[in-house]
């Protein structure tokens, strides 16, 4: 919906009606949690929708572009939403559900959009203690280099992935509600364990971004960044668009997945060894088999996916 203003109509939802989430909370109301509201509200599935945060601005242009009915407190929010969605960074999410807590309802549900499990499910161990069955964890595998809340997209999730990481304290019927959430956004769902999915995206998520904001870093730094930038083309392009990210969000990624993250960081250098090593040694044939080989498994992922 990038910056456009959305009714705010409880989502046309009548009185009659009960929407499948009649009260929503979203702790952190950018391109994520922003985006999940909007696509509810979109398809007429929420009642009520609040904002809570640490930014009074942000929060304030979520209101006024209709992503959010109220602007509430964390404390509020557990009081009063029937789901809660925490989509701010992963390093927050300790002090934030340590916040909730208290006036958790038996019936509230809250699940997460961060993109490490691992540290999340232990924090929110730490802060819910006896709540934690209340507590679905997720990963929504979709985003953009863009931020705030004026970056909303109804349709982000529609045909993307969320990774659920129940815990063996989630009843049946929470992890159902939130895996129906989910899918009424348009997102496939998948299960798997927190430290399977953490080592995965480490891989084709954390890593991929890593290098991506070096190589700008690189750039940048250099005593002629000026004429590179100048030259640049749609490759440099593509390559460096996910270093604009917000560099808070992606530190805490990196920190959190830190010990995957650098063993996958070893395999990338010891591939980038090998292909240096080609180079230097003028190997044509093997250098062709090299490229060759990452083309055509490209090629073959961008035919699978759908994401040319």
């Amino acid at each position: 919906m990038s910056g456009t203003r959305m009714s705010t109509d409880r989502g046309g939802v009548s009185g009659a009606v009960k929407p499948l989430v009649p009260v929503l909370a979203i702790a952190g109301v950018g391109l994520i949690g922003g985006s999940f509201a909007a696509a509810l509200r979109q398809r007429g599935l929420v009642g009520e929708v609040l904002g809570a945060g640490r930014s009074p601005s942000s929060l304030a242009l979520a209101r006024e572009l209709g992503l959010v009915d109220r602007v509430v407190s964390y404390a509020e929010a557990a009081e009063q939403a029937d789901l809660v969605i925490l989509a701010a960074p992963v390093g927050a999410t300790e002090p934030i559900l340590q916040a909730m807590r208290p006036y958790l309802r038996d019936q509230t549900l809250i699940t997460d959009a961060g993109s490490t499990k691992v540290n999340v499910v232990q924090a929110a161990r730490r802060a819910l203690d006896d709540r934690i069955a209340q507590f679905v964890p997720g990963h929504p595998i979709a985003g953009a280099e863009k931020t705030g809340p004026e970056a909303a997209d109804a349709d982000l999730y529609q045909g993307r992935v969320t990774v659920l990481t129940p815990l063996e304290e989630n009843t049946p019927a929470a992890r159902q509600f939130v895996t129906r959430v989910w899918e009424a956004v348009g997102a496939r769902v998948l299960s798997m364990e927190p430290d399977i999915h953490d080592r995965a995206l480490a891989s084709v998520s954390h890593v991929p971004h890593f290098l991506s904001s070096v190589f700008m870093w690189q750039v940048a730094t250099s005593p002629d960044s000026d004429l590179r930038l100048a030259l640049a083309g749609s490759g440099f392009r593509d390559f460096t668009r996910i270093s604009a990210g917000s560099a808070e969000v992606w530190r805490d990624i990196f920190l959190s997945n830190r010990e995957a993250v650098l063993a996958e960081l070893t395999e990338v250098r010891a591939a980038l060894d090998q292909a240096q090593a080609f180079l230097q040694g003028a190997q044509g044939r093997e250098l062709e088999d090299f490229l060759e080989r990452a083309a055509l498994a490209r090629r073959f992922w961008g035919s699978r996916s759908g994401l040319k």
